[in-house]
């Protein structure tokens, strides 16, 4: 790999558990010394998986990639639910489980697959007014989203660890798999939140291919203090 090609460079990251996407931003642009690093599509803090970062003229190229459709895997557990979708909140609310079927499973999949309709988490980047949203929700802030469309291409589960939902879910740009994970509750007359969420692929890249964000650091500032 030329990270330093003069022309930029698109790196492949596996990012860590509680780092956010801009934390690898900055761990590379400062082991590169580069002037331009961003990154194509967040994945929150509680997820890991496949980060997209392009550094110097590659950083134009951003938006074709985050216009990508991505695939993720994860778990849902059902029976409680959290003001953000996951973890990163207390439980608010407890729901029975006992009720839930293979059937109504299958049924609330189905529902889900294909064009759908979603609502944004209140604890999410979206702008609302200038402001982005999570920052009104941690004031305790009540705020209105606009429901968007999405496209699920793919949604598969795994139940046997009941009431935890192991999935696999491919998607289009702006999807929010917290949202499916709230909205999947709510059609199994239940509640649920997502327990765990990793990005596999964006478009054709896989994260099978991805590197080490720390690694990938020290690799850079190897390479530069050599030059």
């Amino acid at each position: 790999m030329d990270y330093f090609n003069e022309n930029g460079t698109v790196l492949l990251i596996d990012k860590p558990l509680t780092w956010t996407s801009f934390d690898a931003v900055k761990k590379i642009r400062s082991a590169g010394k580069f002037k331009k690093v961003g990154h194509a599509g967040t994945l929150d803090p509680l997820a890991t998986g496949l980060l997209i970062l392009c550094t110097g003229k590659k950083t134009k190229e951003i938006e074709k990639y985050q216009a990508q459709e991505k695939e993720y895997t994860g778990t849902f557990t059902l029976g409680a639910t959290t003001p953000s979708y996951d973890l990163e909140t207390e439980f608010d609310q407890e729901f029975p489980t006992d009720h839930i079927t293979k059937e109504a499973l299958s049924a609330a999949v189905d529902k889900m697959t294909g064009l759908i309709e979603q609502t944004p988490p209140i604890f999410s980047a979206v702008k609302v007014n200038g402001r982005r949203a999570y920052d009104a929700a941690r004031k305790g802030e009540e705020i209105k989203l606009k429901i968007r469309e999405v496209e699920i291409q793919a949604f598969e589960i795994d139940d046997s660890n009941f009431p935890v939902i192991a999935f696999r879910i491919v998607c289009s740009k702006g999807t929010y798999i917290r949202s499916m994970a709230n909205d999947f509750g709510k059609l199994l007359g239940s509640g649920a939140h997502l327990s765990s969420l990793r990005r596999t692929k964006i478009g054709d890249f896989s994260v099978d291919d991805a590197e080490n964000v720390i690694e990938v650091a020290e690799k850079m500032k190897t390479i530069r203090e050599s030059l």
